[in-house]
């Protein structure tokens, strides 16, 4: 995977996103995540890069699901896509459902969006009282 793609990929999460300064990164010890334009990026944006220790690979534990959840309910079975664009429209259409439809235990049984939506009201009434 070269570094570009990630930095790309990362950018366009940025403008989608908006964090703020501070927002921890965190990767696998890829040296697309060790490149210049990748540490620049983080620098310039105030992002903290947080990485797996070497060996580790509990570390990135989530991310390793996340991609178990993709192998098991997208690909498998599938010889292959015939177009990257049929690639990218199906992890699309995949990592929609994911994020606004699928429960997760570990989120109380709720799809990533919505606990997320939640978490953000919670500390938006903190920062109230």
């Amino acid at each position: 995977m070269p570094e570009e793609l990630v930095v790309s990929a990362l950018r366009r999460a940025l403008l989608s996103r908006q964090p703020a300064a501070g927002l921890v990164i965190h990767s696998d010890r890829g040296g697309q995540y060790c490149g210049n334009a990748y540490r620049r990026l983080l620098t310039q944006r105030q992002l903290v890069r947080s990485m797996s220790r070497r060996g580790e690979c509990y570390d990135n534990a989530q991310a390793e699901s996340l991609w178990s959840r993709v192998k098991t309910e997208v690909l498998l079975g599938r010889a292959a896509f015939a177009s990257v664009a049929e690639a990218q429209a199906e992890l699309a259409t995949y990592f929609d459902y994911y994020n606004h439809q699928r429960r997760h235990s570990t989120l109380g049984y709720e799809c990533p969006h919505t606990f997320e939506q939640q978490a953000l009201l919670s500390k938006t009434q903190l920062c109230l009282t």
